[in-house]
């Protein structure tokens, strides 16, 4: 492996040519390269049981469900994230590299990315005019936050814990949250006696 430096500047179409190359993701920030964390075990599983649910119960629609290795252009030529799943039911979506019109993100969060996923990243995607929901899951905790665009166009948050059925409205599917969070093993904190 060849050691990068600190700090990984390039032109955004550098970066398309460059990062398709690359053993690791990276995203892409107005001409700086920000190389992804890896994900524990739990990451995994949420990510997974979220994408397969969604592929599944989309299967005969138009819409297509991707994980973890498809870049959303967030600002063309300045930002590229990779959300842990994105779906899109564009027809214009026929870029091979990447989404442009996401109509559902789902951010599994991490201590590494939660500020990120929550902050910049969040106040990024919501510019895109055909996002509908962005879905932040916790890995530590069995809670789920919808932030959905309502018909003001204005975000409202809704949080849906284990026993809950979430209704992802942008492409019509339920989901029981346990389901989301099938074989995930929490850790359970440590009392003193």
């Amino acid at each position: 492996m060849v050691a990068l430096p600190d700090r990984i500047l390039m032109s955004a179409e550098e970066y398309l040519v460059w990062e398709p190359t690359q053993e690791e993701r990276y995203e892409y920030w107005d001409g700086e390269i920000v190389m992804m964390s890896g994900a524990t075990r739990n990451h995994n599983r949420i990510s997974l049981n979220f994408s397969k649910f969604l592929d599944d119960a989309l299967a005969d629609r138009t819409c297509e469900v991707y994980i973890v290795d498809v870049k959303v252009q967030v600002e063309p030529g300045q930002k590229y994230f990779y959300p842990d799943v994105v779906v899109t039911c564009d027809e214009r979506d026929r870029d091979p590299q990447l989404v442009q019109f996401p109509c559902l993100i789902i951010e599994v969060l991490s201590p590494s990315t939660e500020a990120a996923d929550r902050g910049k990243k969040f106040a990024k995607y919501r510019q895109s005019p055909t996002l509908q929901e962005y879905v932040l899951v916790q890995v530590t905790q069995p809670v789920v936050e919808v932030f959905r665009r309502n018909e003001q166009r204005k975000w409202v948050l809704s949080e849906y814990n284990l026993d809950d059925i979430l209704r992802l409205e942008s492409v019509d599917v339920e989901i029981a949250i346990a389901h989301l969070y099938r074989q995930v093993q929490f850790e359970t904190e440590a009392t003193e006696n």
